[in-house]
């Protein structure tokens, strides 16, 4: 797979203020630019979880940790569906 890399500056003290290292803030980010991502659906939940690092079950897990449904179907999807198989 190949990677891009895209730099953020931050103030100097502001690991020390969140009282993270630089590893588990750049995790917190793409976790937190995943959910967004797959919450305005411009991810599927595969790519999201693969832009935060996660395989997908986790990446789901993270979601119900959040309450994120972890479907995008309304509830006239389902309605529909269920019209087909009858």
């Amino acid at each position: 797979m190949n990677l891009q890399t895209i730099s953020i500056d931050f103030p100097n003290d502001i690991l020390l203020a969140l009282n993270e290292t630089e590893k588990e803030l750049k995790e917190r980010i793409k976790l937190t630019l995943a959910i967004q991502l797959y919450k305005s659906k411009k991810l599927t939940i595969g790519k999201a979880g693969q832009l935060a690092g996660l395989s997908r079950f986790e990446f789901e897990k993270q979601l119900s940790k959040n309450k994120i449904s972890i479907s995008n179907l309304t509830k006239q999807d389902v309605l529909n569906d269920i019209d087909k198989l009858k």
